[in-house]
């Protein structure tokens, strides 16, 4: 997270809907060996209070749970590179907008009988998403799926903290904010920045 506090003005409501709407994460946690990476879908809670996930039983994360484990789950938005020529200021320097959102807490082993409903709602929820008629877990034969099942094993990360950075050059002029955006937007760099500009142009 950015310490500036100007990039911190979105509140838990914007933050969570913000993680709800992306739904993948990058899921960490500190191992005596050193930090462990895991890159998940989730599902977030109505409330906000807690992110629903599975791991290959595998994952180190998933071995080192035979206790709950203090975790991140660090959601990223659209980002750019942001030229200083582009602020129309003299002496400025580049930099980088992005959007992200921390969710932190206590992340959890649950009990395996949960896992064929997590799995039935992360798909209800992605297939929703999509402009055709929704593939649902039932149409895997149910030995296939059984192996499935064993393979995964369901998490639920418990929030306790919520905190989001929305790096959108609010430092500068609005002016120089504007002629940003506009030129990330012309810069041709895809669809995802298009995105960010219009969050900057918002700011």
């Amino acid at each position: 997270m950015h310490p500036n506090p100007i990039y911190h003005t979105a509140d838990a409501a914007k933050n969570l809907a913000f993680a709800r709407a992306r739904a993948f994460g990058t899921l960490c946690v500190a191992a005596p060996e050193g930090p462990l990476v895991s890159h998940v879908p989730f599902l977030l809670s109505d409330d906000g209070a807690a992110a629903e996930l599975h791991l290959v039983r595998s994952n180190p994360i998933a071995r080192a749970l035979a206790k709950p484990l203090q975790a991140t789950l660090a959601v990223s938005g659209p980002d750019s590179y942001i030229s200083p020529d582009w602020y129309n200021l003299e002496n400025q320097v580049p930099t980088w907008n992005y959007v992200a959102v921390h969710l932190k807490g206590q992340l959890t082993l649950q009990p395996q009988e949960t896992m064929r409903d997590l799995l039935d709602r992360h798909s209800a929820e992605y297939e929703g998403r999509l402009p055709k008629a929704p593939w649902k877990v039932d149409k895997v034969a149910p030995e296939a799926l059984d192996k499935l099942l064993r393979m995964i094993v369901p998490c639920r990360l418990m929030i306790g903290r919520v905190d989001g950075t929305w790096k959108f050059s609010q430092n500068k002029p609005d002016a120089s904010r504007l002629s940003a955006a506009d030129q990330a937007a012309q810069a041709g760099f895809g669809a995802e920045v298009a995105q960010l500009a219009r969050m900057m142009r918002d700011a």
